[in-house]
């Protein structure tokens, strides 16, 4: 049995830290909603009254949190994990942050003596709840050996990509196909519906295919089924996108396709739908054609 304390229990989070309970761990989770930790208590963990509250004590430190700026207030604030934690724990990270501020909070944790390694997750909401995450992992080679029995609790793909930032780097590369197969998905749907095309039956010849993809299985039925409810919020995707432009900027690297698709996801967060499911995108691919409105987005009578 391992302590382990466990910031952030929204969506993502919360299911986490309710298998590595179940799993047999000692799990004290925090979150600044305290009504978000209750489903970890029902799974066997205990709650928090604060974050250094959480850290004392702990073996590991997991992480899941919004951006970039909330891993580094909880990691190096005042009452932050490395003033708290004990020497030699092991800090997880399964945020999706910058790569550079990953590596950046990886050499500041070694000076305070503690271990870290990112761990970004893609799985999305049912993923998280099923453990069946794909987890990418940066870091030092004992340090992702000494995590990986708590990230197979987790996930059900489980890569080590290199030293520590890497595992942001894939993850931003992640979101990049992501965003854009969902968007070329809306723009196919779009086309179908206006040639009068049987949409459930197209998606089930396109899904066995080669335009067969994860995104395809799990976002067309809820585009579907106008059903937006969030897995994972377009203002997470947009912040995501913002990531892949910058980094590649930085490498010097193309991505004219992608940063097409972050104006589409920027364009979906201010028409107000932030806070739907990034299938979402679908709509303003929609209202491009004039076949969307906020009550029907399929442009059906």
């Amino acid at each position: 049995m391992t302590t382990i304390a466990f910031i952030g229990l929204g969506i993502m989070g919360s299911p986490m830290a309710q298998h590595l309970a179940r799993a047999g761990h000692d799990v004290v989770g925090f979150d600044a909603t305290p009504e978000k930790a209750k489903p970890l208590i029902d799974a066997g963990g205990r709650a928090a009254d604060s974050g250094p509250d959480a850290v004392r004590g702990a073996e590991v430190v997991a992480l899941m949190l919004p951006d970039s700026p909330d891993v580094t207030d909880v990691l190096t604030g005042e009452d932050g994990v490395l003033a708290h934690a004990a020497p030699g724990t092991l800090v997880i990270d399964f945020s999706t942050i910058r790569p550079d501020v990953a590596a950046g909070l990886a050499a500041e944790a070694a000076a305070a003596g503690l271990r870290m390694i990112d761990a970004p997750v893609s799985g999305g909401q049912a993923g998280a709840e099923n453990a069946a995450l794909s987890i990418m992992v940066g870091g030092v080679d004992a340090d992702v050996a000494a995590a990986r029995p708590l990230l197979e609790v987790v996930g059900k793909t489980v890569v080590h990509v290199g030293p520590s930032g890497a595992g942001q780097t894939v993850k931003a590369a992640n979101q990049l196909i992501v965003a854009g197969n969902i968007a070329l998905l809306s723009e196919a749907l779009v086309f179908l519906e206006a040639h009068g095309a049987d949409l459930p039956a197209a998606v089930e010849v396109l899904g066995g295919g080669l335009a067969g993809s994860a995104v395809l299985n799990q976002k067309a039925s809820k585009i579907l089924g106008d059903d937006f409810a969030p897995g994972f919020r377009i203002d997470l995707h947009h912040k995501d996108m913002g990531i892949v432009t910058s980094a590649a900027r930085e490498a010097g690297v193309a991505t004219p396709v992608g940063s097409l698709v972050a104006q589409l996801v920027a364009a979906t967060r201010a028409a107000g739908d932030g806070g739907l499911d990034h299938s979402a995108l679908y709509r303003t691919i929609a209202r491009l054609s004039g076949r969307g409105s906020d009550t029907q987005t399929h442009g059906r009578p």
